[in-house]
């Protein structure tokens, strides 16, 4: 089985799964299935839902890739969450401080977004090499101060400031806004698209034609084994947090300097914990996960249309539920279908089957 069904056919499976499971449960509650497909599919052509979509995409690739980092090194990042909203609280309160010509300013807010993502993730590095406490133990925790340092940080004794009923930091000065590209009716598609892709050829092109990426994979696969060539399994632990931290400080820029210029106590959350599931449903690809991103976004985006027909929205959560979950089981039957077929090919080859062909250079290293 060639590598592209390996990578296509376990999300193709765990989609096709996901709809199967989710008409069940249309039918069962006395909506009709092909209805509420067809009205989620036409939501993108209403409005400025397209559009939409694709803005919150960004986030999730973002987020999406900040954990398959980590999970390249075998590491389960799962306090991506924490690390982006304590980025981004501090991203927005400096860069309102800041007064700086444009692009400058902005490329001065994600380097401070960049550095404060990894800041927050060098303590579960360090935890996790030093005294090997499980990085899930450790950032769950820090998941769950960040709670406290946003509300201390937003808070009008502080750097916050009151707007009507809610809290948020000052405004940034347009200088560090991140233009969008508009789009007419259909809204206006946000700048960081743009650095969102540059960000996934980055990750694509280390993985794959670095050193460090083959060292960053090699260590999560085997670390006794990267060891023993020459690879610094500690050193490695601790570059992947950093840099998964780091990618996870970007996580929040779109919405901050494409759209709100303000972080608020009421800002979404969720979003390092949806990365997770994009991760997976991406398989850690960089093409993978914007695939993921995309169809994470329209199913949040078009859920609120079946609510115009009576269905409940919460059917496009029992998709995204069934879907990272069926793509794992999917992966390994496809993976193991593979491995089958691998040993299949080579029994028939030791028992006087066709043999495999011979390249000219060994045919010619034989002959002489």
């Amino acid at each position: 089985m060639s590598s592209w069904r390996i990578a296509l056919l376990p999300p193709a499976l765990a989609v096709a799964f996901a709809v199967v499971l989710s008409s069940v449960a249309l039918l069962v509650s006395g909506a009709d299935p092909l209805l509420a497909f067809a009205t989620m599919g036409s939501q993108l052509l209403r409005d400025t839902t397209a559009v939409d979509a694709v803005n919150l995409a960004t986030v999730y690739y973002l987020a999406g890739l900040a954990v398959a980092i980590g999970f390249q090194m075998n590491l389960f990042n799962i306090g991506v969450e924490g690390q982006y909203r304590f980025a981004a609280v501090v991203a927005a309160v400096t860069g309102a401080a800041l007064h700086l010509p444009p692009v400058l300013h902005a490329l001065a807010i994600m380097v401070i977004a960049v550095a404060s993502g990894a800041l927050y993730a060098l303590l579960p590095a360090i935890l996790k090499v030093a005294r090997g406490v499980h990085e899930v133990i450790t950032t769950i925790m820090l998941n769950s101060i960040v709670y406290g340092i946003v509300a201390f940080l937003v808070s009008p004794d502080q750097f916050g400031v009151l707007h009507g009923n809610n809290v948020s930091t000052e405004e940034i000065d347009p200088s560090g806004w991140i233009p969008g590209i508009p789009l007419g009716a259909a809204g206006t598609v946000f700048g960081s698209v743009v650095v969102a892709a540059v960000l996934g050829v980055g990750y694509w092109f280390m993985l794959t034609r670095t050193r460090f990426g083959f060292e960053l994979r090699a260590s999560g696969e085997s670390p006794t084994a990267a060891a023993a060539g020459g690879v610094n399994a500690t050193r490695m632990t601790v570059f992947a947090m950093l840099l998964s931290g780091g990618v996870a400080g970007l996580i929040a820029m779109p919405e901050l300097l494409g759209r709100d210029h303000v972080y608020a106590i009421t800002a979404t959350q969720g979003y390092g914990f949806t990365g997770i599931a994009v991760a997976l449903l991406g398989r850690n690809h960089a093409v993978g996960i914007a695939f993921g991103a995309l169809l994470w976004a329209f199913l949040d985006k078009s859920a609120v249309s079946l609510e115009a027909i009576q269905v409940p929205r919460e059917i496009a959560t029992i998709m995204q539920g069934t879907i990272v979950l069926s793509v794992v089981v999917a992966y390994e039957i496809v993976k193991r279908a593979d491995l089958a077929a691998q040993q299949r090919r080579v029994g028939q080859a030791g028992l006087g089957g066709t043999p495999a062909p011979v390249s000219e250079g060994a045919r010619h290293d034989h002959d002489t």
